[in-house]
């Protein structure tokens, strides 16, 4: 019985321990983020409660549609906690992604939250990687009213596979997932990674990873 109890204890504190490996459960009614402060804890500091709005709650412009004429066909119109001070300490987002035809969200990964998107129009081809070693791609082609949940941290990607616009909706479980798109990363960070490491670690030329890095 006292191993029984003992077991159940450790499972009962690695889940508490899990639920809040992102981020803790609020000790308010809410923390408004104060942006004029310049101090920052592990997220941002609190407005005073008695100076919080109801602004401090609303965003207006998610039924405004993105510009998607740019390189990758697609424009996400982020709801964070830097649109949205209110957010701050809930542990949640929300995203709008607009998709011209064909157009893509790239390959990437959200290190902060995990994603769950809907489809409001069109059709989208869906799919993330499993984690080393098995690099394992789960893949869907979705509806008007289907949901996808990409796991957080993994890489993931989503296509416009049918000839019109087509939008989905996004909820992330933080207030700031944040955003790390594989190709930018690597091939457009500042200063640049030397050309050397890439071109053998992606098996290719070295002048192949230099007209790659000079895209971004």
């Amino acid at each position: 019985m006292t191993k029984f109890l003992l077991l159940l204890t450790l499972i009962f504190l690695s889940s508490g321990f899990f639920t809040n490996a992102y981020e803790p459960s609020p000790l308010q009614d809410f923390c408004v983020a104060d942006t004029s402060m310049a101090a920052r804890v592990n997220g941002l500091t609190c407005k005073n409660p008695t100076m919080v709005l109801a602004d401090d709650f609303h965003f207006s412009g998610l039924h405004i549609a993105g510009n998607t004429s740019n390189a990758v066909g697609s424009r996400v119109t982020p709801v964070t906690v830097a649109q949205l001070p209110g957010l701050n300490t809930l542990g949640i987002s929300i995203v709008r992604v607009d998709y011209a035809p064909w157009g893509i969200n790239p390959p990437h990964t959200h290190p902060r939250a995990t994603e769950i998107l809907t489809v409001l129009e069109g059709s989208l081809l869906v799919g993330f990687v499993t984690s080393n070693p098995e690099n394992r791609l789960i893949t869907k082609v979705l509806h008007k009213g289907d949901v996808f949940v990409f796991p957080v941290g993994l890489v993931h990607f989503q296509r416009n596979v049918g000839k019109w616009n087509a939008i989905a909706i996004a909820a992330l479980s933080s207030q700031n997932p944040g955003v790390i798109t594989i190709a930018n990363t690597v091939f457009g960070s500042n200063p640049v990674i030397d050309s050397d490491i890439l071109a053998k670690a992606f098996q290719v030329e070295k002048s192949t990873v230099e007209q790659l890095q000079s895209k971004f």
